[in-house]
């Protein structure tokens, strides 16, 4: 019997130990972005959430948030070196902004776009071009406020590099921003109705917890996103007409807390999105229109940030606080979900270059290199790293 006992003991135990093996590929690290302590480049504490990223070359493209009062920064890291290539105090180029929540959209070689949402209500939130420089410098130009008084909370490029779209915060609106003629047509349609205002303050939630946080456009330049409460919709820029054409995959009464927060194209055109309101990873045919839901990686909700590698996986991160974010893959053809947990990965620079086991528990960002060969991730606490790892076709 006590030989019974102890082989359960140990099975158990050894299980619970695999439930907390950190991700920890070959050949992963970690980049030192925050640390008060040097002279180095490197980023304050409180400015230094990471919310935006995107890989150009052997160049990381970042944008942070910073706490109530402060300014975001604007920054670069390289692949190759290893190590922070430069830093942009966005409060000395745009002041009163708090962050850069829309992530990077490409335009032409080295050339991208990027919004602001500023600091205070009611605040002026900014459209900027950014030019990626040689060395990994970054020029930054302010192109005004296309919405007063709104922050820009979500951003896309088209394919045609003629138009931007975008979502204003607190109010949800929908814009167009022509790059040629720099004129912005605003839209009500997709804004939230007063009658739902007061559901959303019954669960308590504020307009980031609501409003659509990414746009896509599929093929043939429809765009892509979420309206309150729990519908998809997409533009069509041809006729200036939007149309409802399913729900959000929902748990019972949770419906109000639909949100689509991240959205990634495979190369066969389907269309991939996470719901922020239960963590469930949807697809959508845009041919079709037809919503599947592919169901949760983990229990918690909360559906951050999706990226395809070159090994045809999808990689993503689910869950925040008051729980950890976990990096999981999905793998269209075979395996399925494959939750993959928090990442451990050695950072070494100078004055630790013995190296340190830099462990990402609150991971914010999500990006693919351009050739799909690394995927790179952001934290979004007060003392946030990059976090890199090849990815294996084996």
């Amino acid at each position: 019997m006590r030989v019974i006992i102890i082989a359960i003991f140990l099975s158990a135990a050894c299980k619970l130990q695999a439930q907390f093996t950190f991700f920890s590929p070959k050949d992963a690290f970690a980049i030192e972005v925050s640390l008060d302590n040097t002279s180095l480049k490197r980023l304050p504490v409180y400015r230094n959430s990471i919310s935006s990223l995107i890989v150009s070359g052997d160049y990381i493209l970042g944008g942070t948030s910073a706490d109530k009062g402060l300014s975001p920064y604007l920054f670069t890291a390289s692949l190759s070196r290893r190590d922070m290539a430069s830093i942009v105090d966005l409060e000395k180029i745009i002041p009163g902004q708090k962050t850069v929540q829309t992530g990077f959209c490409l335009a032409n070689k080295n050339q991208f776009f990027a919004g602001t949402i500023g600091n205070g209500e009611s605040a002026d939130g900014h459209l900027m071009e950014l030019q990626l420089k040689n060395d990994g410098g970054i020029d930054v130009k302010d192109l005004g406020v296309p919405v007063p008084h709104e922050g820009i909370f979500s951003l896309l490029i088209n394919r045609a590099k003629t138009k931007m779209y975008g979502i204003t915060f607190p109010s949800g609106k929908f814009f167009s921003y022509d790059l040629k003629t720099k004129v912005t047509d605003v839209f009500d349609d997709v804004a939230p109705a007063k009658k739902d205002i007061g559901k959303f303050n019954e669960f308590s939630l504020k307009p980031e917890n609501y409003l659509c946080k990414a746009l896509i456009e599929d093929s043939k330049g429809l765009i892509y996103g979420s309206a309150p409460v729990n519908k998809l919709f997409y533009f069509d820029p041809a006729s200036k007409k939007f149309n409802e054409f399913a729900e959000l995959p929902d748990v019972w009464g949770r419906t109000v807390m639909g949100q689509v927060e991240t959205w990634a194209k495979s190369n066969d055109g389907k269309l991939y999105g996470g719901n922020a309101g239960d963590g469930q990873l949807f697809i959508v045919d845009p041919v079709t229109k037809k919503v599947k839901n592919l169901g949760k990686p983990i229990m918690m909700n909360r559906l951050r940030g999706l990226a395809f590698g070159n090994d045809g996986k999808l990689y993503g991160i689910a869950g925040a606080l008051p729980g950890y974010a976990h990096l999981f893959s999905y793998d269209p053809k075979q395996e399925g979900f494959k939750d993959l947990g928090n990442p451990s990965f050695t950072m070494k620079s100078p004055g630790i270059e013995q190296g340190i086991d830099w462990r990402g528990f609150q991971l914010g960002t999500i990006a693919s290199s351009e050739d799909g060969k690394y995927i790179v991730m952001g934290e979004d606490e007060s003392l946030s790293q990059l976090l890199i790892f090849p990815v294996s076709k084996n």
